[in-house]
């Protein structure tokens, strides 16, 4: 083994991706598997190559102890004086190595006979750590895959490397259909550590999915000009996003939305026509739940604090609008603010007052309660 050896080696597995330090490491164990085999040596023989020159040396590692008595396995411990007639700076619990008595030429015979196939073995495995290291490092990003093939339970998309991403169906926009092929962008929700390499799992319906879309789209909410206070969503379907300014002077909502609305929409066309609200976060609560009800007009908004409810009030034909399809402008309201929303009309809360029949639940949309949904947190740090 030579330096021409070494630099092949090296340029050869470079493109891999695979550190020198752990190339070098990786031909070291192989070695050393190899000569135990055929030299019949003990478990604490060590081999280290150098790297500028390729030459293999090996040597036997001993643990250095304070008294004879304490040495119980000559093969693999020593006496503290022998150590140091050895290395005079070795000291108690140190490890002293001896040289063994082996030719370059038996090494280099040891090494081509047997030591390739441990190489290329854990050649492999080094390779995939080094590629697992890369992939987890990107948890919580959007990552752009190939769609390879899909099953009844999931899409499988080409990653790069080797690595697939896994978009399970319950991952999937609902209105959503994939091709062989196609380019997709997913949010890398875990990734997992296989025997055949790191696999991702890969989400659409998570918020963090919107959010890198914001971050990606609107350069304000990137910089940190403007931050997302929380999102709510349903995936395929409709989400609200809380944005608040942090620099005087900047229009959170205007910069979130675009001119023309032209970044927001590049974010619906994304989630495949999926409607997204922006809205202003305010620390009033009341101000906050009038605002996460848009489009619809609020006309006051009581809250009761000891019952975590807000009472909002709404002109009779904004109420339809406030609770929107299925109860769903109000639902997500809630889960964006986390109060309980109780919506009524301006009519009916009149008509109640004087005394009049109550028509909760016999006059369709005269009053709705939306409860908030623990599993999309208020603050902007939790909502990823």
């Amino acid at each position: 083994m030579n330096r021409d050896f070494i630099g092949a080696l090296l340029q050869l597995n470079a493109e891999k991706g695979v550190p020198q330090e752990i190339l070098i490491r990786t031909l070291e164990q192989a070695i050393e598997s190899a000569y135990r085999r055929n030299a019949d040596a003990p478990e604490n023989v060590v081999v280290t190559v150098n790297p500028e020159t390729g030459e293999i040396s090996v040597a036997r590692e001993y643990e250095v102890m304070a008294t004879k008595e304490e040495v119980e396995d000559p093969e693999s411990q020593m006496f503290v004086a022998d150590a140091q007639k050895i290395d005079p700076a070795t000291g108690v619990g140190a490890k002293v190595r001896i040289p063994e008595n082996v030719t370059q030429a038996q090494l280099g015979r040891i090494a081509a006979q047997t030591a390739g196939q441990v190489y290329r073995q854990r050649l492999r495995e080094a390779q995939r750590d080094v590629v697992f290291q890369q992939y987890a490092s990107r948890e919580g990003e959007i990552m752009t895959g190939t769609v390879q093939r899909t099953t009844e339970s999931a899409v499988v998309l080409d990653m790069g490397k080797d690595v697939e991403a896994v978009l399970a169906v319950t991952e999937q926009l609902p209105s959503e259909t994939y091709r062989i092929g196609q380019h997709l962008k997913v949010y890398v929700m875990e990734v997992r550590r296989t025997t055949r390499g790191p696999v991702i799992v890969a989400s659409r319906t998570h918020r963090g999915f919107l959010r890198r879309l914001m971050e990606m789209e609107i350069p304000e909410i990137y910089n940190g000009t403007v931050v997302i206070r929380g999102i709510a969503r349903e995936a395929g379907s409709r989400s609200k996003v809380a944005v608040e300014s942090r620099q005087q002077g900047v229009d959170a909502k205007g910069a979130a939305v675009g001119q023309r609305g032209a970044r927001i929409q590049s974010i619906v066309a994304e989630l495949n026509g999926e409607k997204v609200d922006i809205v202003l976060w305010d620390e009033d609560p009341g101000r906050f739940v009038a605002e996460a009800l848009s489009p619809a007009e609020v006309l006051s908004v009581r809250i009761d604090e000891e019952h975590k409810i807000a009472n909002v009030i709404v002109p009779e034909r904004q109420l339809s609008l406030a609770i929107g399809k299925e109860g769903q402008n109000a639902r997500l309201a809630a889960k964006l603010t986390g109060w309980r929303i109780d919506i009524r009309s301006e009519t009916g809360v009149a008509t109640a007052a004087a005394g009049s029949e109550h028509l909760d639940g016999e006059h369709e949309g005269e009053a709705h309660e939306a409860m908030p949904n623990e599993e999309a947190p208020v603050d902007a740090e939790a909502a990823t």
